[in-house]
């Protein structure tokens, strides 16, 4: 992270991370207004990758929280449910090992049209996920899959961009209108 060195962000903000949807999520600073947060989202990542790389993307951020979006890739990659959700609690326990109160917000994974054929595996892994979330108190779970399909209970096509696989703008807004109420600024010492 080179460009930290030159333009360091802010510390104790809130860290988006995973794979591509994050890093192509250009309006991130001004769908949260008042919230300082730091886009490290990289194409292509597993959620293995975050926490291989948790010493670069995370740790020295002092992240308030963290709104992670991982797994879809993994599972396109051919791993299957319960490989997910190791690698996720392997996640967990690495930042919480030194971070210990630091709120993990998964986000579900999401409808993608051109992944949607895996949606049996999708479903599985969010519903697993989702049931650690409720296990923790810094733990939450964003179900974003289903405020993005249709009444047929399909992918939502005019909110992806043509490769089928990353939100759009509307996308977006769906996804941040369900992270804001996780988000709220901690409150201040008076």
């Amino acid at each position: 992270m080179r460009m930290d060195h030159t333009n360091p962000p802010p510390q104790h903000a809130v860290l988006f991370i995973g794979s591509s949807a994050i890093r192509k999520w250009k309006t991130l600073a001004s769908d949260f207004p008042g919230i300082s947060v730091i886009n490290r989202g990289f194409g292509g990542s597993e959620i293995h990758d975050s926490t291989y790389y948790a010493n670069q993307i995370i740790f020295p951020y002092h992240p308030r929280a963290i709104v992670f979006f991982a797994g879809a890739n993994d599972l396109a990659r051919g791993m299957s449910p319960d490989e997910v959700v190791a690698e996720y609690q392997s996640f967990i326990d690495i930042i919480h090992a030194k971070q210990p109160d630091t709120p993990i917000i998964y986000l579900s994974i999401d409808p993608s049209p051109c992944r949607w054929a895996n949606k049996a595996s999708i479903l599985e892994t969010n519903h697993r996920i989702a049931t650690i979330a409720e296990k923790s108190r810094n733990l939450a779970f964003v179900n974003i899959l289903s405020p993005m399909l249709d009444a047929n209970g399909n992918p939502r096509k005019d909110l992806f961009l043509r490769d089928r696989l990353h939100p759009d703008e509307r996308g977006y807004h769906i996804w941040a209108s369900l992270i804001r109420p996780y988000l709220q600024p901690p409150p201040s010492n008076q």
